[in-house]
């Protein structure tokens, strides 16, 4: 949005405003830009035109002449956008700055010709040849190609102020380029773009293939995406339970979900995903876990149901506001909750009208305790978390319940632990197989059936010490 002067909202006739339609319209009115209100699919039979009209003019302030009607889909009504967009939004403002200054709005990875940035140039201007630095990593670069996009990419000898196009830049990390840094001529003592924040992984996940034999082929998927997804954060690991992996972090669930599809569709590769894990902090033994300011949408039918959830799932309440068909909620809750399924539980408990958006606000005080999961008194290392100190219990018996139902039976024991500071807070055990060893012996000495019966005892005494669950 630091790229536009304007902004088109575009509005869904069936669904009205969502959350994430208000966390765009004020992240854009942040920026200053014009917006323009639209409303799209008005060809469907059970579009609500009027209705979602009058909550555009309720919410925004926006007025009933200036929303625009459209079917993108039959092309109905189009034409006025395009119009609106040429009438309404303004032509970028003149600069004096004498300097290249060059907002990093997106790059993609190019196997041939490395790194391609996509700028906004706010002042002066670059082309070929000219040697560009990136202010926040300090990377040096000989421009190779500049160009616009029409809608491929289109080259040009320069590009000038006001102007939107791409850079290819010959650089092979992805890292060096990040969105939201300034690209200025080598040397130049100037000051960088407002708004640049680096990508910081908040959410992380142990992923591990499902046989030994394709850990190269992970490897080498993970390192592909990453040459084209500078946000990914990704450091080898080893576990006791699944073997070699990869501790991955991303920035969020959905980014997660994203990379587990490419890594399916692109390299043909399912790994096993750990549930995930968010980023705690320590200060003089105390934990520190991050929380997140949640908004939330719905209509006004399912307001008991979600502040009952929000409540149980420890969710602080901070405002909410009645409107014509649909009520706001915004509630402060801690990230690791809503990871694990709150937002699936929201949709689940509002019909899946419910919508939701959310924003990281800071790191606050949690009483969390280790619960390390065992197996014949071997840690289960991925199945082990950090967890409140009240729900520990309750959550260590959820586990080793699961964990019962999956593990198949062997020839000897299996006990199930769950220990929260060398306590055993919950316990299954899973008896053995056994067999029937004096079948064959239908009458003679009781001695005899005795003896048997100690000797199969011995034995799954041994295999109870010197045998291992694995994780097939």
């Amino acid at each position: 949005l630091a790229c536009c002067e304007g902004a088109v909202l575009l509005v869904d006739a069936t669904q009205g405003i969502q959350a994430q339609t208000v966390a765009h319209f004020q992240a854009a009115k942040k920026e200053g830009l014009v917006i323009i209100p639209v409303i799209n699919k008005i060809d469907l039979p059970n579009a609500q035109k009027e209705l979602v009209a009058k909550e555009l003019v309720e919410t925004f302030g926006f007025l009933e002449e200036e929303i625009l009607y459209i079917s993108a889909k039959t092309g109905e009504n189009v034409e006025s956008v395009l119009r609106a967009i040429i009438q309404k939004i303004p032509s970028p403002k003149q600069s004096t700055h004498p300097f290249l200054r060059a907002l990093v709005f997106d790059a993609v990875y190019d196997l041939h010709r490395g790194v391609v940035v996509f700028v906004r140039v706010v002042d002066g201007k670059v082309k070929a040849t000219d040697v560009v630095e990136f202010l926040q990593n300090k990377a040096a670069t000989k421009v190779e190609e500049v160009g616009f996009f029409a809608p491929k990419l289109t080259v040009k000898e320069e590009l000038t102020e006001g102007e939107i196009g791409y850079i290819v830049t010959g650089v092979k990390d992805i890292r060096k380029t990040q969105v939201g840094d300034t690209i200025t001529i080598q040397n130049s003592e100037i000051e960088p773009l407002p708004g640049y924040k680096k990508p910081k992984p908040m959410v992380f996940f142990g992923v591990y293939p499902k046989s030994s034999n394709d850990y190269v082929q992970l490897k080498e998927a993970l390192s592909k995406l990453a040459l084209a997804d500078s946000s990914l954060s990704i450091a080898q690991e080893h576990s006791a339970f699944l073997g070699s992996g990869f501790r991955v972090g991303f920035l969020g669930i959905l980014h997660a979900e994203i990379v587990k599809e490419r890594l399916k569709q692109e390299a043909g590769v399912e790994p096993l995903f750990t549930q995930p894990t968010v980023l705690y902090k320590k200060e003089n033994e105390i934990f520190l876990e991050p929380y997140m300011r949640l908004y939330i949408y719905s209509p006004n039918s399912y307001v008991g149901s979600i502040m009952q959830l929000c409540q149980k799932r420890r969710g602080k309440l901070i405002d909410v506001s009645y409107h014509k068909s649909y009520v706001a909620l915004i509630y402060e809750i801690p990230y690791s909750i809503f990871i694990r399924g709150l937002s699936s539980n929201l949709k689940s408990v509002s019909s899946g009208f419910a919508s939701v958006d959310y924003e990281l606000i800071d790191f606050r005080k949690a009483d969390l305790v280790n619960l390390e999961i065992r197996v014949n008194d071997m840690p289960v290392d991925v199945l082990s978390e950090l967890v409140y100190r009240g729900e520990a219990q309750r959550l260590a018996r959820e586990k080793i319940d699961r964990l019962a139902e999956t593990l198949t039976r062997q020839q000897f024991r299996q006990i199930i632990q769950g220990v929260v500071s060398g306590q055993i807070v919950a316990r299954a055990e899973i008896s053995p197989l056994r067999k029937d060893v004096i079948k064959k012996l239908s009458g003679g000495d009781r001695t005899r059936k005795d003896k048997l019966l100690k000797k199969q005892k011995r034995g799954k005494e041994k295999l109870f010490v010197t045998s291992k669950v694995d994780r097939e």
